[in-house]
């Protein structure tokens, strides 16, 4: 049986690992969702996924690195058939605001409140970026998520999307949108991305090692996920308040 996305189980991994430390914590996270599940079992009408105003959707985008990066950032917005350029950038960073077929674990993947905001390095913005905006066409044009991970499957065997350029990486340091009903809000972390790399030379995912990665060999792609104690604002984002959920569950 093929793997999932890999977007969506690194995700739910970061999450898991980060953000629900404790074995009971992890237990009442898997519970939520599968509750989750028949939340959003179909794509919802597309204008639930666009946002009416785009310079709100500019100024999202903008939140997810410091504004020494993201001022001069190339910024994409959702449209009907997919993402679209907003604002031309001057220093190579491409920032969006990502839905849920690219930011979620599985039970979000059609949830419509899902917003992500994200921005690339210039060199994600030309390896990792063509991905998300190819995966985001397929689905607004009617494609199930099956066969959407086929197709970018089958396009990174083709060399269709390129392998990850050196310096490939992205900010995702927003104190704002919206990450899904599984994890309503992202930690303020960093991400790098390489063509599969083994997650053990960064000493990944070993105890008291601050990174966390995964690797999947049907997309050729290993990401690295870094938390950072900072929002993009400059604002304090300790681990222990970035997900409000957590105190309920504790």
């Amino acid at each position: 049986m093929r793997k999932k996305k890999v977007g969506a189980i690194a995700i739910e991994r970061f999450a898991l690992m980060l953000v629900l430390g404790t074995a009971y914590i992890a237990m009442a996270h898997r519970t939520m969702a599968q509750d989750a599940k028949t939340a959003y079992p179909s794509m919802a009408p597309i204008e639930q996924y666009l946002m009416t105003d785009q310079a709100a959707e500019v100024a999202l985008a903008r939140t997810a690195a410091p504004e020494s990066i993201s001022r001069d950032a190339e910024v994409l917005v959702l449209g009907r058939h997919g993402f679209e350029t907003a604002v031309k950038g001057k220093n190579g960073f491409v920032c969006i605001v990502e839905r849920s077929w690219t930011s979620t674990a599985d039970a979000d993947f059609w949830n419509p409140k899902v917003r992500t905001p994200i921005c690339y390095s210039a060199a994600a913005a030309r390896t990792l970026l063509p991905r998300n905006v190819k995966r985001t066409s397929l689905i607004l044009a009617g494609r199930t998520k099956a066969q959407v991970d086929e197709a970018i499957v089958a396009a990174v065997n083709k060399k269709e999307l390129p392998a990850m350029e050196s310096g490939a990486m992205c900010y995702m340091m927003s104190k704002e949108g919206y990450g899904g009903d599984t994890v309503p809000h992202w930690p303020s972390h960093v991400m790098f991305f390489y063509s599969q790399t083994d997650p053990a030379t960064w000493g990944a995912n070993l105890p008291g090692s601050p990174i966390f990665g995964i690797s999947d060999d049907h997309e050729r792609l290993t990401e690295f996920a870094v938390g950072v104690q900072r929002w993009s604002d400059g604002t304090e984002a300790p681990l222990s308040q970035v997900h409000e959920g957590h105190k309920d569950m504790q």
